[in-house]
C-alpha cells in the first residue's frame, strides 16, 4: 500500500482529489460528531455524477454503511464503501446552505457546505448546477416511521472512519460541515483528515 495523500481538513474546510480505479479513499473523524459532505463525479465525464436516489433504491436502505455502492446518474458504480466503524451514513439530509440556514434558523450570511462545493468544484471547470444532493457521512438523520426525520447529534467518536475504493476513476469533493446551528457537527464543528492510498 503506498500513501498518496495524507491532510488534515479543518473545521469548514474543504478539499478534492482525482482517484484512479482502485484507489482508496479515507475520512478519519478526529474528534467525533462531525458531518462530512461528499460528492462524486467520474472524472472522463463528471456529468456522470452520484446519484442519491439510485444508490438508496439499487442498495435497497436508505442509510449507507460498509459494502455499499455510490451509483451514478447513469446507474454505474463509481465507489463502494470498503470500510466502515459508524455504520449508518445519510443520503437524504443534503448540504447545508447559506440559503437554508436564513430560512431554517434566521442567520445571515453564515458559511455551508454548498458555497464549499461551489468554491472547490470550480478547481474541476464545474460550477453550481453540479451540486446534487450529496452523501453525509457520520452525519445522523434517522427517518421514522411516520416519514419525519431530523437532523440529530452524531454517532461517530474520535478516530471513527470510512473508506470507500473507486471502481473507476472520479473525482472526489467534501466539504467539511461548518454548520452550527443544528447537531450535524456537534454545534462546533472539528477538523477530519483524509487519506489516498493506492494497493
Amino acid at each position: 500500500m503506498v500513501e498518496l495523500v495524507r491532510k488534515t481538513i479543518e473545521a469548514g474546510g474543504r478539499f478534492s482529489q482525482r482517484l484512479e480505479a482502485g484507489d482508496l479513499f479515507r475520512i478519519v473523524d478526529l474528534e467525533g460528531r462531525q458531518a462530512v459532505d461528499f460528492l462524486v463525479f467520474a472524472a472522463e465525464l463528471p456529468a456522470d455524477r452520484y446519484n442519491a436516489a439510485n444508490t438508496v433504491k439499487i442498495n435497497a436502505n436508505v442509510y449507507l454503511g460498509k459494502g455499499t455502492k455510490l451509483y451514478s446518474d447513469r446507474a454505474r458504480v463509481l465507489m463502494t464503501i470498503t470500510d466502515d466503524t459508524v455504520g449508518r451514513h445519510d443520503t437524504i439530509g443534503g448540504c447545508c446552505s447559506a440559503w437554508s440556514n436564513f430560512v431554517r434558523y434566521g442567520v445571515k450570511d453564515t458559511p455551508g457546505c454548498f458555497e464549499n462545493f461551489v468554491a472547490e468544484l470550480a478547481r474541476w471547470s464545474m460550477g453550481p448546477e453540479d451540486v446534487v444532493t450529496n452523501v453525509n457521512f457520520f452525519m445522523n438523520v434517522p427517518v421514522r416511521q411516520d416519514g419525519g426525520m431530523a437532523i440529530e447529534a452524531g454517532r461517530s467518536k474520535p478516530g471513527d472512519f470510512v473508506e470507500l475504493r473507486a471502481e473507476t476513476p472520479v473525482i472526489v469533493v467534501l466539504s467539511n460541515c461548518p454548520q452550527r446551528n443544528n447537531p450535524a457537527a456537534g454545534f462546533g464543528p472539528t477538523p477530519v483528515e483524509v487519506i489516498v492510498a493506492r494497493p
